[in-house]
């Protein structure tokens, strides 16, 4: 007790005092960052500028100050309540030692060295909103660009605040949220424009991407994700109208190459869940659009399930250039939720690779020639009317806790999931504005006690095969990962334990208890030529329910960032 005394009075004498904090906060915060600066993100550890760190959504770090050597000397630095009890699944910002933090009640900005709270701005949203929202009230994060922060809400509106005070400036409706949209979505900056997507897919919600300007919220384009009338695509769905409860949803933010000018967006399930009554392939449900940022235009897509009926959102595209048969190759990697690892040509969406990472019995394979999964007796049986045990379960073998990629080791690491549930369709009803608008049962296998339910593992993207898996028994992860250049990976734990694993073994080298359940997304920065990491803690969310957790576990959001104890 007295060292763990002593490691706080230092770590808080090296810190700057509130007074001093405030006015270096002043002097700081400019009209940044700048689109070259956002672009060149991953050469500048002192600021997190974009989502998944760099446009490759990598989630990777160079930093290697913390390592496997001296990681248990890791310490915590400040930590702040974010004064919310429905869940943290954000990602920070961090520009000119401020951090910017968002959950779906709150949009915090806080000094970065000291934990001093800057200014906070609540959301204001109707109390009826959760009614529409399907798998948790959270938010994914903020973006920031030119002296703005720039969030979505629940009830479906895009917000940019100012960055030195909080205050709004301009707030624009998307959807209406009574028939269904939502947004939690992280917003992105692609070549000076504002990109965000929507929720809704289980109300019949038929989504899209909007391009806005920032600095007036002109909104600039909108890219339907269910085609209809006059676009390619529109000949997928029949009967033609069931276009407009296609769902589709773009809830996950995309990737961008800006050498290519493509911003690689993940598309969600087609609606509803049953597809008796939408016959076709239901362009561009369950899909990946490679989208020119100025103007929406679709470049080229790849659909990963055609006629969606498994709920198989597709979202993280992860930029790479790996070899691939010989040749190195500028790809995007998906650790589908449908349980096949994709590997994509990114330059013209060519399939390169598509092999099972986990337990599938949905299709038997994917079919490299046509590139479309080769559905199994289960899924004729499924479509037929009959019940299936189906593997993985519709919670996926991957959830959206992102994966990283170290391009170093050429490794992917994920948090898996090892699930099946019982499934099976019900007769469709009619369509009724805000309600669910699925027409499936679905029930989750217990989890064993004595089975991993998940895994943390380290992934090669063109076998699918594990290097190492670390399972996880009665319980399964639902936080993103963070590699580093000091062969660590972070990433939380339902339970509450932020963990750092040996990148080589997957071994658990050093663990912190934090206040409640972990499954948002860990980034590391530095100042002054010290390294931290920041991590939200909060449980909430549909990816980290507490099947196969303790009811013991506490709710409440907060922020943690830790560093190395100077001994």
């Amino acid at each position: 007790m007295k060292r763990l005394l002593i490691a706080v009075v230092l770590l808080a004498g090296c810190a700057t005092t509130p007074d001093q904090a405030q006015v270096e906060t002043k002097s700081r915060l400019g009209a940044g960052p700048t689109q070259e600066e956002i672009s060149n993100a991953g050469l500048q550890t002192d600021n997190v500028l974009t989502y998944g760190l760099t446009y490759d959504h990598n989630r990777y770090s160079p930093l290697k100050q913390i390592n496997k050597s001296n990681v248990k000397r890791l310490v915590p630095v400040w930590n702040v309540s974010l004064q919310n009890d429905l869940g943290e699944q954000a990602q920070p910002m961090i520009y000119d030692g401020v951090m910017f933090v968002s959950n779906a009640r709150w949009t915090y900005a806080i000094d970065a060295l000291t934990g001093k709270v800057i200014w906070r701005t609540a959301v204001d949203y109707d109390p009826g909103t959760p009614s529409v929202v399907c798998c948790g009230v959270s938010n994914k994060g903020v973006a920031i660009f030119e002296g703005k922060v720039f969030r979505t809400t629940l009830d479906a509106h895009v917000v940019a605040l100012d960055q030195k005070t909080g205050k709004e400036l301009w707030k624009q409706k998307v959807a209406e949220w009574k028939e269904g949209y939502s947004l939690t979505v992280a917003p992105l900056i692609a070549n000076g424009v504002l990109i965000t997507g929507c929720s809704g897919a289980e109300f019949g919600a038929r989504c899209f991407l909007d391009g806005w300007d920032p600095a007036t919220g002109k909104k600039l384009w909108r890219r339907y994700t269910t085609a209809g009338p006059g676009e390619k695509g529109y000949e997928t769905w029949e009967p033609r109208e069931t276009y407009l409860r296609g769902g589709a949803s773009t809830w996950i933010t995309g990737s961008y190459d800006p050498e290519l000018d493509l911003v690689y967006w993940g598309t969600g399930n087609a609606g509803p869940w049953n597809g008796d009554k939408r016959k076709g392939d239901n362009l561009y449900s369950a899909s990946v659009l490679a989208v020119r940022p100025k103007t929406g235009e679709i470049a080229w897509y790849y659909q990963f399930a055609p006629n969606d009926i498994w709920d198989w959102d597709s979202w993280e595209m992860i930029q790479a250039e790996i070899p691939v048969d010989g040749q190195k190759r500028k790809v995007v990697m998906h650790v589908a939720r449908n349980g096949f690892l994709y590997v994509l040509d990114r330059t013209n969406g060519k399939l390169l690779s598509a092999k099972p990472y986990e337990k599938v019995n949905w299709a038997t394979h994917v079919d490299m020639a046509t590139g479309r999964p080769v559905e199994s007796e289960e899924s004729k049986k499924l479509r037929a009317g009959g019940a299936v045990e189906l593997w993985p379960s519709p919670n996926g073998a991957k959830n959206w806790g992102h994966a990283a990629f170290n391009p170093n080791t050429g490794m992917l690491y994920a948090n898996t999931y090892h699930s099946s549930s019982t499934y099976k369709f019900i007769p469709m009803g009619e369509y009724k504005a805000g309600q669910r608008y699925q027409f499936i049962e679905n029930v989750y296998a217990e989890t064993s006690k004595d089975a991993p339910a998940g895994h943390m593992e380290a992934i090669d993207p063109i076998s699918a095969k594990a290097k190492w898996r670390t399972p996880l028994i009665g319980q399964r992860n639902a936080s993103a990962m963070l590699a580093t250049g000091g062969g660590l990976i972070f990433t939380g734990k339902n339970t509450g334990e932020f963990i750092a694993l040996d990148a080589d073994t997957g071994e658990v080298v050093w663990s912190f208890k934090t206040g409640s359940g972990v499954n948002a997304q860990p980034v590391t920065w530095t100042r002054n030529g010290k390294q931290y990491v920041t991590i939200l803690s909060g449980l909430g969310g549909v990816g980290s329910s507490r099947r196969g957790l303790p009811n013991t576990i506490p709710l409440g959001g907060s922020v943690w960032t830790f560093a190395l104890f100077d001994q």
